[in-house]
């Protein structure tokens, strides 16, 4: 059984990732990209799916118990594990070298820091979502595994054997000892992979991040938590194209024995925009650079057929698929691959991409003409069809609906565009845009708005309440001493808080279908609950706000990773990890308290 969400660490390459538990077992890894078939998918199933654990040895083929500590080294994506066993102690080493054109690495140095401790690494490679058994075998000194289009190379000076179709290796170390392992990914009709150099990978891989971290603006008091999220953000970038990964993983689920299992390994405009946001604020302008050329590609000429999210090269089918050999992490089926939301209509996004582009300009990005031309585009259709109803921002599997966010992005595209034209970048129907930019905000003022309860709904016509609704003040639609926009935040607090002060989506309805067109419930969104801090600040709740920030500061797991959710009844993290959806937030959270001051108790 697959350790809790929280029990994992993440390492990549940026271009691919592999979470490693506590008891030291790399549970998913996908290769050679994000979103390429998983070699590893113990994290979707059991151990026959493959696996990759080293640790102490502890009895006859019995795992290790979890580390007695963890931690990144630095400011860097190299995780150390460390278990104290009566024998002595030990320390596991793993990281993924930044690769550029070279193959993908996943290295494991095993180090002896007292005493002599038996250690055992068992290796179970399983292609194809753990379906395909690969062909294991010698050459030279290398053992390989190879299954059609895929071969995974095992490089160690450590002796390995094999038994029950599983890589074994048992050796000892002693204090000052380091064995290294490495597995190197390779199209199986190729030559072998250059034989890894670990040591000097190790060297490489730390000098990497020692340098991309020195480029960070922040050096507020929150700085360990907003350092760590850059970093996780960096990771979940795909460095060839410059796309974004929601998640590196798919199917961990919003409720625990819960269908509502989705694949995160795409890269989405509306996340990767935010993403883009704060990198740009925190001094990241090469990864915002890579972005928007990347989204010049993935649109093309053709912005009225944007779509939600593209592969992370650019692809627009993404086809949803249903593996039914895994049983799912805790038995939540199904397990998918794809993302049916794909083809949906979500009107938000013109405003969240439109927000980022304006963003990048304000901030110094070079310009861009092809963007400029983009962004007149996005607007010239949003013109046509901004008041049709659509799936909004939750990707709602249910009837489309005219959602109040929808409205209020479709504002935010065209005022950020006004201003472009304002600026004298560009030329537009400045006139025509204004009016349109007015009509928009009094539709939404008048239909998206509950008099009685003096709070914004979630669709026009609705009584649901939807924390989205959170980010009218922060886009600039109405300023925060509004009384509208008090009403709708203490409507969200008293209506889509839980008992411990984090805040859900919106309503659910357990085994009946809600408004999303889906059964089960879900946890505490983490990002609206960040989202809920800001708004607190704006309106001058600042140490409220500071509170909630730090209680979500403290979900965050021993390595500083959050989850999509938070299960309030189990209290643990639920939801794909990590979640740049989730770490966003959590930097600009930190950017705006930092600025009020509202931080003198944090011990962080």
């Amino acid at each position: 059984m697959a350790g809790r969400i929280e029990d994992y660490a993440l390492i990549g390459d940026m271009q691919t990732a592999a979470l490693i538990c506590r008891d030291g077992s790399a549970d998913w890894m996908c290769l050679p990209r994000f979103d390429s078939h998983a070699v590893f998918a113990a994290l979707l199933g059991t151990e026959e799916h493959g696996f990759w654990r080293i640790g102490p040895a502890h009895g006859k083929d019995a795992p290790p118990p979890p580390a007695s500590r963890r931690r990144y080294r630095g400011d860097s994506l190299v995780l150390e594990s460390e278990w104290d066993t009566p024998r002595g102690t030990v320390r596991v080493i793993d990281f993924m070298p930044p690769r550029g054109e070279d193959p993908p690495q996943l290295v494991r140095i095993v180090e002896g820091v007292s005493g002599r401790v038996p250690m055992r690494s068992a290796l179970r490679m399983r292609f194809s979502y753990g379906w395909v058994v690969p062909w294991v075998h010698k050459v030279d000194d290398r053992t390989v595994a190879v299954a059609g289009p895929d071969s995974v190379w095992l490089d160690t000076t450590a002796d390995t054997y094999g038994k029950n179709l599983t890589t074994y290796s048992d050796f000892t170390v002693a204090q000052g000892d380091r064995v290294a392992f490495t597995i190197s990914w390779q199209p199986s009709h190729k030559q072998p992979p250059p034989v890894p150099q670990p040591e000097a990978a190790l060297a490489t891989t730390e000098e990497y991040w020692r340098d991309w971290v020195a480029q960070c603006t922040y050096h507020g008091p929150y700085r360990e938590a907003v350092v760590r999220s850059l970093i996780t953000l960096k990771a979940l970038t795909y460095a060839p194209t410059g796309g974004i990964v929601a998640a590196p993983t798919t199917s961990l689920p919003e409720e625990i024995g819960g269908s509502r299992n989705w694949d995160y390994r795409f890269t989405w405009l509306r996340d990767a925009a935010i993403t883009l946001s704060s990198l740009l604020r925190t001094g990241y302008h090469e990864e915002a650079r890579a972005w928007r050329e990347w989204l010049l590609r993935a649109v093309a000429g053709d912005p009225e057929n944007l779509q939600i999210m593209y592969s992370i090269t650019g692809e627009r089918e993404l086809a949803e698929a249903e593996l039914s050999w895994l049983p799912g992490y805790e038995n939540s089926q199904p397990v998918r691959v794809g993302n049916g939301a794909a083809g949906q209509l979500q009107l938000d996004v013109y405003g969240e991409v439109t927000e980022a582009l304006h963003l990048a300009h304000m901030t110094g990005l070079a310009r861009n003409d092809h963007a400029n031309v983009l962004q007149l585009k996005l607007i010239r259709y949003l013109e046509e069809h901004w008041d049709e109803p659509d799936e909004g921002i939750w990707e709602v599997r249910g009837p489309r609906r005219h959602f109040t966010h929808s409205k209020v992005m479709a504002w935010v595209a065209v005022d950020r565009t006004v201003k472009l034209i304002e600026s004298g970048e560009v030329d537009g129907p400045l006139e025509r845009w204004r009016d349109l930019r007015d009509a928009i905000h009094r539709d939404v003022c008048e239909k998206g708005y509950d008099k009685e309860r003096n709070t914004f709904t979630q669709s026009y016509g609705s009584k649901e309440l939807d924390a989205s609704l959170l980010l009218i003040p922060q886009m600039g639609f109405l300023p925060p001493d509004d009384k509208r926009v008090i009403g709708t935040i203490e409507a969200i607090q008293r209506e889509l808080s839980t008992l411990d002060g984090f805040i859900l989506r919106y309503p659910t309805n357990g085994e009946e279908t809600g408004v999303d067109g889906l059964e089960g419930d879900e946890g505490a969104f983490l990002a609206v609950s960040f989202w809920l801090a800001d708004d607190l600040a704006m309106i001058g709740r600042v140490e409220e706000a500071r509170k909630l920030f730090e209680k979500l500061l403290a979900l965050r797991n021993d390595v500083g990773l959050l989850a999509e959710e938070w299960d309030p009844r189990r209290m643990r993290q639920v939801g794909n990890f990590p979640q740049a959806f989730s770490h966003v937030p959590l930097i600009d959270t930190a950017l705006r308290l930092t600025a009020s001051g509202a931080y003198s108790t944090y011990g962080g």
